[in-house]
C-alpha cells in the first residue's frame, strides 16, 4: 500500500513556478525549477531561495532539557547559550549514527532539535523513549512549522531588506526571534550548502507571504529558486555529510571523522558512551577508512556505492559524487583505506562499470567560501 508524499506550504507555489517536483524522505520536493547549474551559480555568487519544510522539528522543554539532551545526544547541549546552535548527533548503544541534528536553544529551558526529513520519526521515537526519569517533556513540531532558506553572499543584503532584526550581531550558528517581511520568525544563521545564509522557522500559514516578500527584495541581487538537486551539490563541495551516505548506522562519528562532535568530557552518562570510547582508541591507534575528497582527471561521475580501486584493490567507497558547477570537474567523497588517504596520493582510481578512471586524492572541503 502506497501513502500519497506529504505536501509542504508551498507546494502550489512550486508548481507556479515550474518545478520538477520528485519524492523525497516521503514529501514532494522541488528538485529544481529550470537549469540545477544555474542554481548552483546563483548560490554561490548571488543567492538562492529554498523551501526546506521537508526537516523535522521537536521541541524539548523543561527544567532538565538540557541534561537530558546531554544524555540523549554526543554533545554538550548545556554550554549552548541562550540564542545559539549546536551541530551534534543522536547514536545507538554501539556508537552508530543514527542522524546530524541541529539543537537550538530558544530559552531558558527551550530546545529545537531539527532532524533530517528521512530520520524525524526514528529520532522523535529514540528521544521519546530516552527522556525517561528526565523532567522534560519531548514534542514532535513537525507540523508547526515550515522552513525557508536563503543563501549565498547576497543573502544578508536581501534579510535586510525584510527585518529590522539584528542581522551583524547575529554569528553563525545562532538564531533569534524576529519579524521578517511582517511574519514572525526564529531567523537562524545556519545553512547546508556553505555560503552565508539564513534558515527561517515559520508558521505553515505564513510560508507563501513570506516567499513573496523574499523573492521581492531577492530579485534586485539575483536570487533564484533553487531545488534539491543543487542543494546537494553545493553541500558536497563544501565538503558537509548526507545521512545515508557519509553518515549510516554502520559508522561512529569517529569513523566518519567527526569525532570532535563527541563530548567525553560532560557531566554524567550519554547513549553510546562506551562504545564511543572504543571508537576513538581504534581511530587513534588503527584507523580504520577515512573520508576523503576525489576529484575527477576525466569527465565521467562518480556514483554512490562505486568502489575506489589502487594497484588493482578495492581501497573504499564512493559515498557521494556529482559534477562540480564550480570546480568544473566530477568530485566525489569516499571512504578510503587510510594508507591511501593522504591528500596527493596517486595511483587510486574508481571503478565506472568496469573502467577504472584515475582521480585525485584531495582534502575536504572542495570549496570554502571568502569570508
Amino acid at each position: 500500500m502506497s501513502t500519497a508524499p506529504r505536501l509542504t506550504a508551498l507546494d502550489a507555489t512550486h508548481r507556479s513556478l515550474g518545478a520538477t517536483m520528485t519524492d523525497f524522505a516521503g514529501w514532494d520536493m522541488p528538485l529544481r525549477y529550470a537549469s540545477e547549474r544555474d542554481e548552483h551559480n546563483a548560490v554561490r555568487t548571488r543567492a538562492g531561495l529554498f523551501d526546506l519544510s521537508h526537516m523535522g522539528e521537536i521541541t524539548v522543554t523543561g527544567p532538565e532539557a538540557a541534561a537530558f539532551l546531554s544524555y540523549a545526544l554526543v554533545g554538550n547541549i548545556a554550554t549552548v547559550g541562550n540564542g545559539r546552535a549546536r551541530y551534534t548527533m543522536i547514536v545507538q548503544e554501539d556508537g552508530g549514527i543514527v542522524d546530524d541534528l541541529i539543537v537550538y536553544r530558544l530559552g531558558e529551558t527551550e530546545y529545537m532539535v531539527v532532524a533530517n526529513a528521512g530520520n524525524a520519526q526514528i529520532v522523535l521515537d529514540a528521544l521519546t523513549e530516552r527522556v525517561g526519569g528526565f523532567d522534560a517533556e519531548v514534542r514532535d513540531d513537525r507540523d508547526a512549522y515550515a522552513l525557508l532558506a536563503v543563501q549565498g553572499p547576497e543573502s544578508p543584503a536581501i534579510m535586510k531588506a525584510v527585518t529590522d532584526a539584528d542581522l551583524d550581531g547575529l554569528k553563525y550558528y545562532a538564531g533569534l526571534p524576529g519579524t521578517v517581511a511582517g511574519v514572525p520568525a526564529l531567523i537562524a544563521r545556519t545553512g547546508y550548502t556553505g555560503e552565508d545564509g539564513f534558515e527561517l522557522f515559520v508558521a505553515p500559514e505564513h510560508a507563501e507571504q513570506l516567499w513573496r516578500a523574499l523573492t521581492e527584495a531577492g530579485t534586485p541581487h539575483g536570487l533564484i529558486p533553487c531545488g534539491l538537486s543543487c542543494r546537494d551539490t553545493l553541500r558536497l563541495e563544501a565538503g558537509m555529510p548526507l545521512y545515508g551516505h557519509e553518515l549510516t548506522t554502520a559508522l561512529t562519528p569517529f569513523d566518519a571523522g567527526l569525532g570532535r562532535v563527541v563530548k567525553f568530557e560532560k557531566e554524567g552518562d550519554f547513549v553510546g558512551r562506551e562504545a564511543l570510547t572504543a571508537a576513538a582508541e581504534r581511530a587513534e591507534t588503527a584507523p580504520p577508512r577515512k573520508l576523503v575528497g576525489l576529484i575527477a582527471e576525466g569527465r565521467r561521475v562518480p556514483r554512490a556505492g562505486f568502489p575506489v580501486v589502487a594497484d588493482g584493490k578495492v581501497i573504499g567507497e564512493v559515498t557521494s559524487g556529482a559534477p562540480s558547477p564550480t570546480l568544473g570537474k566530477p568530485i566525489a567523497m569516499a571512504y578510503v583505506d587510510a594508507a591511501f588517504a593522504a591528500p596527493g596520493t596517486g595511483g587510486v582510481g574508481v571503478d565506472i562499470r568496469g573502467t577504472h578512471e584515475p582521480y585525485e586524492v584531495v582534502a575536504l572541503p572542495f570549496y570554502k567560501r571568502q569570508k
